[in-house]
């Protein structure tokens, strides 16, 4: 990877490597990745798996907040 940049090396790798804790869950037969928030709740990043048309339904849109069971 090429970078043209005139900022410092040192502020454009300042955070790599460095992740949001995210987790797959599976909810009402949709595998997605969300991120946690706290014992019950978490924030859908993407779905990963499932029918298609779920894909449309607004309440698995990115950003929404879903009631889960997190799995130990």
């Amino acid at each position: 990877m090429t970078l043209h940049t005139i900022m410092p090396l040192e502020d454009v790798w300042e955070h790599r490597g460095e992740e949001d804790p995210s987790a797959e869950v599976r909810v009402k037969g949709v595998l997605m990745e969300v991120r946690p928030l706290d014992f019950n709740r978490a924030e859908i990043i993407r779905l990963l798996d499932g029918p298609l048309d779920n894909y449309l339904n607004p309440a698995f849109a990115p950003g929404q907040i879903i009631q889960y069971v997190p799995s130990s």
